[in-house]
């Protein structure tokens, strides 16, 4: 399949959520931060994922906030909220919503709290989602995330979801880190949208064929990520792309100077002069100001 079947491809914001006083996003603020992402460069936003504190959100939160996103203006088609849920109920009416909205590419979490599952229980699961959805327009994107949802998935798994659902599993986010896992998934599913979630391995990742990123660091660097994406193949750009690796790499450090979310809502706080940016959900907490002023400032 040719490159340019890959869907979805390109610079992801992995969005943190702003809350109000009473722990619900606050869809002003992330309406302002995602145009300027857009504007930027980011291909989409990646909004309610991990770095977006979705699981501490409640549904009808969850639905707000993507309302409030295509209402205000983004289009539906630049957007890729996160749908999975431990219940399989909630997974289906979380995506049928974005559906309903115009919303058709989502990034799926397996059920997440039981651990030791089968690849046949979560074959299962995915497949019951996708079937009870019965919608032709999805498109879903598998999430792998072992350290965080205890729960990984295979390539027999994967394998086994693009046989039976090939036009509607189109891709893969990888945040485990692990490079190899990346580059073998490209080799063994062409046409699967390869997509990582660690920064420093997006250029990599492109130069082996994969599909782009989703990640944390696009929240800081928006541009810089762009610029790889768009250049990473490209001898006369090769010291510009390599300058702006240079400006990621340092952002990504920066945002992991203390455990990433709140980290990176103390920096967007700074950068934008909001200071409800520095408000998480329990059980995350917001850094202390000593902490905030140990981040090392912006290159």
């Amino acid at each position: 399949m040719p490159p340019h079947a890959l869907h979805p491809r390109g610079i992801f914001s992995a969005a943190p959520t702003p809350l109000t006083a009473d722990y619900r996003p606050d869809h002003g603020l992330f309406l302002d931060h995602a145009r300027r992402l857009l504007e930027a460069g980011c291909d989409g936003i990646s909004l309610l994922g991990t770095t977006g504190e979705a699981n501490s959100l409640s549904l009808p939160d969850r639905k707000a906030l993507l309302e409030a996103v295509v209402a205000g203006g983004i289009a539906p088609g630049r957007l890729m909220p996160g749908t999975g849920m431990a219940a399989l109920t909630d997974a289906v009416d979380l995506t049928r919503h974005a559906l309903s909205l115009g919303v058709a590419t989502v990034l799926m979490l397996p059920p997440f709290y039981y651990k030791a599952v089968t690849d046949e229980g979560l074959f299962a699961a995915y497949a019951e989602v996708i079937e009870r959805v019965a919608d032709p327009r999805l498109r879903v994107v598998l999430y792998h995330y072992p350290q965080v949802s205890g729960v990984s998935l295979s390539h027999a798994l994967i394998g086994r979801l693009r046989e039976r659902y090939p036009a509607i599993v189109t891709g893969i986010k990888d945040s485990s880190g692990d490079f190899d896992n990346l580059t073998a998934m490209v080799e063994r599913f062409p046409g699967l949208a390869v997509l990582t979630g660690a920064d420093p391995l997006v250029l990599p990742l492109l130069r082996a064929g994969g599909a782009g990123g989703i990640t944390a660091a696009a929240n800081l660097v928006p541009g810089d990520l762009a610029l790889i994406y768009r250049h990473h193949s490209d001898p006369a750009q090769a010291e510009a792309v390599a300058a702006a690796e240079t400006r990621l790499v340092a952002a990504f450090e920066r945002s992991r100077r203390f455990p990433q979310i709140p980290t990176l809502k103390a920096i967007l706080a700074g950068s934008t002069g909001r200071a409800d940016w520095n408000r998480l959900c329990p059980p995350l907490l917001a850094l202390t100001e000593a902490e905030r002023a140990q981040i090392p400032p912006a290159g």
